[in-house]
């Protein structure tokens, strides 16, 4: 499928252009246009499988399956502002809960469960487990870089997008208690192999520390 995408990194947009009979399979809401193409929701893997997502991964009950009547086009944006990485999946990767996108409609998506080790302080107990051979668009808050690990490298855990089955990964504390409570750092995952990171550069957790920090506070009556 031809793409575009457009706005970013802020506030990005991925535009599709489809041929006749071409399927992807999207966010329900993200759709933000569409011309001479049908949309049918569905449940991804079966009603378990969804469950699965729904409850457990954080992604919707639904997945939404847009096909093609024709030449066909195809705006989709996620929910929050930032930008869009476009991989062409070949083998299999973990994303954050909320990462997914769109996607071709042959790659398979579950959830991965893994222990505590998958606690993200707060990014949710499960990561999305990727499979199959296809395009794969991943959205994020703020901007999206990618970094090749050889070796090991440690990431704020709120952060973190995606990252490649090659890689290994530990959760620990950024440093001591003391020095955990003085840095304002929480928890970071400890990579190491050789692999690719998708990283996003605002932490939404952190924003929305942010945003409950100007809020005014209430004061009892005297």
């Amino acid at each position: 499928m031809k793409h575009r995408i457009l706005s970013r990194p802020s506030y990005s947009l991925l535009e599709l252009e489809l041929e006749n009979g071409e399927e992807v399979l999207a966010e329900p809401g993200a759709m933000v246009y569409m011309k001479n193409v049908e949309l049918s929701p569905e449940i991804k893997g079966g009603i378990l499988s969804g469950l699965k997502r729904s409850f457990l991964g954080g992604e919707s009950f639904f997945v939404n399956r847009y096909v093609s009547r024709g030449k066909g086009l195809l705006g989709l944006s996620p929910s929050y502002s930032g930008d869009i990485a476009h991989i062409k999946l070949s083998g299999r990767l973990y994303a954050q809960s909320g990462a997914f996108l769109a996607s071709s409609p042959d790659l398979e998506i579950d959830v991965k469960w893994g222990g505590a080790k998958t606690f993200f302080a707060g990014e949710g107990l499960f990561l999305l487990r990727l499979e199959g051979n296809g395009d794969l668009f991943l959205s994020s808050f703020g901007g999206i870089e990618e970094i090749n690990v050889d070796g090991t490298l440690s990431v704020d855990t709120g952060h973190i997008v995606a990252f490649e089955e090659t890689l290994d990964f530990k959760i620990r504390k950024a440093g001591g208690l003391k020095a955990t409570l003085l840095s304002g750092e929480g928890l970071v995952a400890e990579f190491a192999g050789k692999g690719k990171i998708w990283i996003q550069t605002r932490s939404i957790a952190e924003y929305i520390g942010w945003l409950v920090s100007l809020l005014p506070r209430q004061t009892g009556r005297s």
